[in-house]
């Protein structure tokens, strides 16, 4: 992809090993792009024989220019001093990657807590406006945001409210922050894919595949004969869309929401 090479992109919630956010910053960091890796503190801490996060260091060994900003994006301050931390550091901030996401509440409706409600929105919603926002203050021309959707953020999903609400939200945000941050240069577009069996879509699958009385195996066989091109999604298929979207390529495109389904979603 041209115009990568030596850019800061930011990806909240990528400190987790085999998630979306390793595999985003892993095709960035394959573009020549400089890498900040932010998650809770907890999730970036070393571990108890002192080893660095394992995105981390799996980044630093590929030989990618890497840095670790613990973020806690449903908090103000922490958004505003992680963008901080990487001014300092590297004195710009190209691309964000709004990756941050909660999608364990899963419950009926009438059954649903509000504080888990709030909880979601928070991370999901709350915590991409903040950080979409603070870019916005420090970005060049031709800076690039980019909101990790979902195929539920345009079919709703039962027993899945508060996750549903904050993706429909996100695409919201980011038709509107398109047209605000225009003027600026910075393009904002959003990724939608479907099922990807991370530690986040592993558990959906299991919670959904035992509501129905079936096996993972069978649940996830389901989904993929749904997919026109027969298979469910993998990391590297939502990194390849971020990577164009931020990319040179990519120039003339804001305010869109980009299908990665391989056909399950189609509006």
């Amino acid at each position: 992809m041209k115009g990568l090479a030596g850019k800061v992109a930011l990806c909240t919630g990528s400190g987790r090993p085999g998630g979306l956010g390793h595999g985003i910053l892993t095709r960035l960091g394959d573009a020549g792009c400089r890498l900040v890796v932010t998650d809770l503190a907890s999730v970036l801490a070393p571990d108890d024989d002192g080893a660095a996060n394992a995105v981390v260091a799996d980044l630093q060994a590929k030989g990618y220019p890497v840095l670790s900003v613990p973020c806690d994006i449903s908090s103000e301050d922490s958004v505003v001093a992680a963008v901080g931390t990487v001014m300092a550091e590297w004195g710009r901030l190209d691309i964000v990657i709004n990756n941050a996401a909660i999608g364990d509440v899963i419950c009926p409706l009438p059954e649903l807590d509000f504080a888990d409600w709030q909880r979601v929105i928070a991370v999901n919603l709350s915590g991409a406006f903040l950080m979409t926002r603070e870019a916005g203050r420090v970005m060049s021309e031709g800076g690039s945001v980019i909101n990790i959707a979902s195929q539920a953020a345009k079919t709703g999903f039962r027993q899945m409210a508060p996750y549903v609400a904050s993706k429909h939200g996100m695409i919201g945000l980011t038709r509107t922050s398109a047209i605000d941050l225009a003027p600026l240069g910075i393009r904002v577009n959003a990724v939608c894919p479907n099922h990807v069996t991370t530690a986040m879509g592993k558990a959906q699958s299991e919670y959904f595949s035992a509501l129905r009385g079936l096996s993972a195996e069978d649940y996830r066989a389901g989904i993929a004969e749904r997919v026109p091109l027969g298979r469910v999604g993998q990391p590297g298929d939502t990194a390849a869309a971020v990577a164009f979207l931020a990319s040179d390529e990519a120039t003339f495109i804001t305010g869109e929401a980009l299908n990665v389904s391989g056909g399950e979603e189609m509006h």
